[in-house]
Parts: C-alpha cells; structure tokens; sequence
C-alpha cells in the first residue's frame, strides 16, 4: 500500500485504540497503548534487550484473511483460562468492542464485515518492514534477537517445490537468529541438513538425539560429514542439534534452549528422520538449565519452543529457572502473556504469536545486578494496509513465483 493510501485507510477507520488490556503485570495491548492507529507500531524500548518472535508462519509469505478459533476448549484447570477464552468471551474478559480492530486481530467475532473493514494480515514482506522497525526503536540490531519457534519452512506450494529452500531465504531475509522446529522435519534429515547449511542463524533443541544404534552406523556419520557435523552436535550426549546457545545482546549475556516439538516422532512421517527421537524430555531441561546457570551465569534464560501452548505453562511451573517461554504449535494468538510462578518463585511468562504470519511478539527485558528485573510484552498485528511492504522480499517473492510459473 502505497502512502496516500495508507492515509486514506487510517482517515477511513476514524478511531483509535479501544479497551484496556491490562495484566496484573502492568503489560497492556499494543492496541491499548497505542494513541491512535498511525502511532500502532511506535514501541520504543523499555529496559535494554528486545526479544521479536514469530512462529506458525507455515510457509504462507503473502498477506491472508485468518479467522482466530471460535472454539478453544480447556479441559481441568485449563478451563475457562487463557488460551481457551475465544471469541465474544476474550472480547468480555478483555473489554473489547466487536467491531473493533482489536476484535478483528484477536477474535473471530464479526469476522467477514471486519476482514472488509480492516484487510488483510500477515505478509513477510510486512513482516520484515515491523521487524526493521522495531529493531530501530530499540537502538539497533545489537540490541535485539529474532527467534521463530517452527512450522516455517513447510506449508506451500513454493516450498514444495524448493523442498522448504525459498523459506531458508525468507528466513534469512527476515534476519532470524535462532529457529526450533517441526514441520521441518516433513523433510528428509538430508533435506533438512541441506537447508540448515543455507540457514544463516542457528537451529537449536535440547529434546532432539541421534538413535542410540545410528551412534554405531558408518552411514549417519557420513552423513554428518557431508554437512560440516550438523545432525550431531555431541555425540557424548546424543544431541543432533545444539540444545541451547548463549547471546550477547546489549552487552547482557542470555542462554536461549530450544524445544522442538515433542511428538515429532509420531505426528509426522519417522521414515524421513530414521536416525533422530524426539520427546517432552522434561528431567533433561530441568539438568541442562541448572548447567546453564552454574556454568554461564546469563542475565535471562528463556526458551524457544514448539510444545504448545498448555504443555509451555505446565513446564514452566515444573522447571526452575527459566524466565520466559516463547511458545508455538498451537496456533495461539496470545494478546496478553500467562505469568506462571517457577518452583523456585521467580515469575515465568509464556506467550505464544499465533499463526500465519498474522503477528509478531516482542518482549523488552529490563536487566539489573545480573539478572531480569521487569519483562514487557506485546504481541503486534502485522496489518497489510498499515504497513509498508519491503521491496527486497517483495521482489524475491515475486521472482519467486514467476520463476516456477514461467517454467
């Protein structure tokens, strides 16, 4: 959208910012927050780290109409609990009008006159415009770190084609810096292998070990070879992926661990990954946190992972030491994060950023004497006629497409 058009669209709502989404954390929706539309994606930094997120994009790179769910059901103490609250009950629990934009990011509520109203969401190209954006705001791409939690490479036809190849590029395009996964794994592990050797961040889980008997095969380690020792990070442990890195950000050290996807083994195809298990492998996370305090001291420990939303709370009130999960899978456009108390008091919390490229989380951490002193969340709506598309990835996305259809 050019800018007399975005001007038009902003003049054409004639409103600002409904409701108050306030937690008894003090974190407010962007929506909230915001004066008026046009100052929605203003967000300076508060403390010294910003943590951007995204996860579930499944290969989709355009702009979409996506509906939020209309029935989360929460089953025990899940019940009428975040995220099952959908629908016109979020929009009570929130204060929220339903023919608000709010309504329209967070529900599906009146969702056809509001898809009329507001446009379209997502778009990489977008994407990559908040994400330069928000890295500026924040004094620089030293000041931040761009994770994406799976479901990224997989999931459209491109990707089909290029056996998730074109959404490395997007990956590197949009500068993320650490990524876990799950659908990855709908690849062959040389396929995969393949992509992360063109993939210019790290690919990071703890919960991911080589087979015990391809240990012992002259095959598996031919493989490793071909690909510069990915698919076996440490053949003492079993890992076939880092189970966690260290970042300096801001000059303030963070352990990020990586969880991807549980069942994996059972979810997708195991022929394509006969040398790899997957698992929760809580007992292991709780041991590899403990070593990464005693050994690193890090400012903040957080965790990138694809467990889904219930299973990301669960362990956060199980695990000790882990400041905040940045969550997946579930699909969970998450506009206030779960505050969860760890078994050694400090307060965890566990967001998730949806799907479809339909929003992006950020989190700014105020880091004092050594450790987290206050963690502020905000989960973005990345509106199409809003936000200007960058002309690099728009470019490559349509090379991209004419390059197979001219074919």
């Amino acid at each position: 959208m050019n800018e007399l058009n975005r001007r038009t669209f902003l003049k054409a709502l004639g409103l600002a910012a409904t409701g108050s989404l306030a937690t008894r954390t003090g974190l407010i929706s962007p929506l909230a927050r915001a004066e008026s539309l046009d100052k929605l994606y203003d967000l300076p930094l508060v403390g010294q780290v910003r943590v951007l997120h995204l996860t579930d994009i499944h290969a989709q790179v355009n702009p979409v109409y996506f509906r939020e769910p209309n029935v989360n059901i929460g089953l025990g103490n899940a019940k009428g609990q975040l995220p099952h609250v959908v629908g016109s009950h979020l929009l009570e629990k929130l204060g929220l009008a339903a023919d608000s934009i709010e309504a329209y990011a967070y529900s599906s509520v009146n969702f056809e006159d509001n898809a009329r109203r507001y446009g379209k969401m997502g778009g990489v190209a977008h994407i990559k415009t908040l994400l330069d954006n928000l890295r500026e705001q924040a004094g620089g791409v030293e000041n931040t770190l761009t994770m994406d939690g799976g479901d990224l490479w997989q999931g459209s036809a491109t990707s089909l084609w290029t056996r998730g190849l074109d959404m490395v590029e997007v990956s590197n395009l949009l500068n993320i810096e650490l990524l876990t996964g799950h659908w990855e794994f709908t690849y062959t592990q040389e396929e995969l292998l393949n992509n992360l050797v063109a993939f210019e961040g790290e690919f990071i889980g703890q919960n991911v070990r080589v087979k015990e008997d391809s240990l012992f095969e002259d095959a598996y380690f031919e493989l490793v070879e071909k690909y510069g020792g990915l698919g076996l990070h440490d053949e003492d442990t079993g890992h076939a992926f880092k189970p966690y890195t260290i970042k300096t950000i801001a000059g303030h050290h963070f352990a990020i661990v990586g969880q991807a996807f549980p069942r994996t083994g059972n979810a997708n195809p195991p022929e394509f990954f006969p040398d790899w298990s997957f698992g929760l492998r809580k007992d292991d996370l709780q041991s590899l946190v403990a070593q990464i305090h005693e050994q690193h001291s890090p400012d903040a420990v957080i965790m990138l992972s694809h467990n889904g939303m219930d299973v990301d709370i669960k362990m956060a009130s199980q695990i000790s030491g882990i400041d905040a999960i940045f969550g997946g899978h579930t699909h969970d456009g998450m506009p206030l994060p779960i505050e969860v108390e760890n078994p050694d008091g400090r307060p965890c919390l566990v967001t998730n950023a949806g799907t479809n490229g339909k929003f992006v989380g950020v989190m700014d951490f105020d880091i004092a004497d050594g450790s987290v002193a206050g963690m502020h969340y905000q989960m973005l709506p990345v509106f199409e006629n809003l936000l200007e598309a960058d002309t690099e990835v728009s470019v490559y996305i349509d090379n991209l497409y004419a390059s197979r259809y001219d074919n």
